[in-house]
């Protein structure tokens, strides 16, 4: 049978591409179960991720439990560590690591199951914990009304979302508080015909939407952090812009001092941008996730979207609010550096024509000192010449009956004449 289309050469990159957006697969998992997730981070400052150190600090652990080794490159892995399964992620900024176990412990979220991350291997880790998280997943009780009291002694009140999810195939609830053994808690009441896949995926929403609220407040730490400085700086751009229009003001001088005020916001601008714009696309898959979920209230408590609502979004918009003020602070030094730098052109032009005024000046005050000297020039001239020339004339004088005086005072007007129209000759050869 022929082929359907000719052959075609397709684009290196075709294959991993489409393999990519089935990369990461959520886990089936089935009630009761518990997940104890882990996501680690690199320090702010740090030069880049160390993809391989990461990947040395996974292979530790799965060495413990002689699990096979992810493919060398490998961005996920999914396998099995003892009695846990496990699924580790490489994202930009950080790993996460996610170990669930079938059944749970008689006493809800103890931090003793979180012991299948040895202590040793969790202090040479590649970097700091940006969230943990105990998910304490069980089957829907008879009379669902009966997760009230049990969520009443697990959770804060004042901060519990709870709502049911994924057309109520489960009821998920947590208060996103870190409880004293550093970890957040979340509860899951899946249903008894809830597919695992389904719950797979809600489960990995929670974490999802725990990790990436975590790494947005990221970008309410730097907010604040650039808020005192960038309070000073606005004081002293606002103070330069108000002298702009003083008498007597040191234009040259200031705008040196506006030059390093703009550069200083430009700096504070490109260093915080990567920041500012990830802790805008984390935003976003928080608001995602949550869409993802299809949430349900359940006897008028707050969903987790109004939850983030009420305690997340004011968050968001301080980072949008301070992103934008040093923007237009960048931009105001900008403007300001402008306007002062011409009023420097301006000025500098006013004194160039003075001193072109005065070079002029100058120059008319050489010239008619020149034309002086240039008399004194041809009286000299002309007395040496008269000189020369009567004692040249002597003998010729003396022939003719005329005597010293009658010689000199022929000779003068003469010589006078011709010095003067000699020198007046030579001035407008070189003019």
């Amino acid at each position: 049978m022929p082929p359907i289309m000719p052959p075609i050469a397709d684009h290196p990159l075709r294959y991993a591409l489409a393999n990519e957006l089935h990369a990461r697969p959520f886990p089936a998992m089935a009630a009761p179960c518990h997940v104890l997730y882990l996501a680690v981070k690199q320090p702010e400052g740090a030069a880049g991720r160390d993809r391989a150190a990461d990947r040395a600090h996974l292979l530790a652990l799965l060495d413990r439990f002689g699990a096979p080794h992810p493919p060398p490159g490998a961005t996920h892995y999914s396998g099995e560590i003892g009695r846990h399964g496990l699924k580790w992620e490489s994202h930009t900024e950080f790993v996460t690591y996610t170990a669930f176990t079938p059944g749970v412990a008689d006493r809800p979220f103890d931090p003793a199951k979180f012991e299948i991350y040895p202590g040793d291997w969790l202090e040479r880790a590649t970097g700091a914990r940006v969230t943990s998280c105990l998910i304490r997943v069980e089957p829907m009780p008879a009379d669902e009304a009966a997760v009230g009291p049990l969520l009443a002694g697990w959770f804060v009140p004042e901060s519990l979302a709870c709502a049911r999810v994924a057309g109520g195939a489960a009821v998920v609830a947590g208060d996103f508080r870190i409880d004293s053994n550093g970890h957040m808690r979340f509860a899951v009441f899946a249903r008894p015909d809830a597919e695992p896949r389904r719950l797979g995926r809600i489960i990995q929403a929670l974490c999802e939407i725990e990790t990436y609220k975590s790494m947005s407040m990221l970008g309410l730490a730097r907010v604040r952090r650039l808020g005192p400085r960038m309070g000073e700086l606005d004081g002293k751009l606002t103070g330069l812009v108000g002298d702009m229009t003083r008498e007597g003001l040191r234009a040259e001088a200031m705008l040196t001092e506006l030059l390093a005020i703009a550069s200083e916001l430009e700096r504070l601008l490109v260093e915080s941008s990567f920041r500012f714009g990830a802790t805008a696309a984390y935003e976003a898959i928080v608001h995602d996730r949550i869409a993802g979920l299809r949430e349900d209230r359940i006897d008028g408590r707050q969903t987790f979207q109004e939850f983030m609502a009420r305690r997340f979004e004011p968050a968001m918009r301080t980072v949008k609010s301070g992103e934008a003020r040093l923007q237009r602070m960048a931009e105001r030094a900008m403007r300001a550096s402008d306007l002062l730098r011409t009023r420097v052109d301006v000025e500098r032009s006013a004194q160039n024509q003075q001193l072109l005024a005065s070079m002029d000046r100058r120059a008319d005050l050489q010239l008619r000192l020149q034309r002086t000297v240039e008399g004194f020039s041809i009286v000299a001239i002309s007395y040496y010449a008269v000189s020369l020339l009567a004692y040249l004339g002597y003998p010729v004088a003396r022939w003719l009956g005329l005597g010293k005086e009658m010689l000199t005072a022929a000779l003068a007007p003469a010589v006078l004449l011709a010095v003067w129209l000699a020198i007046r000759r030579i001035r407008r050869g070189l003019e």
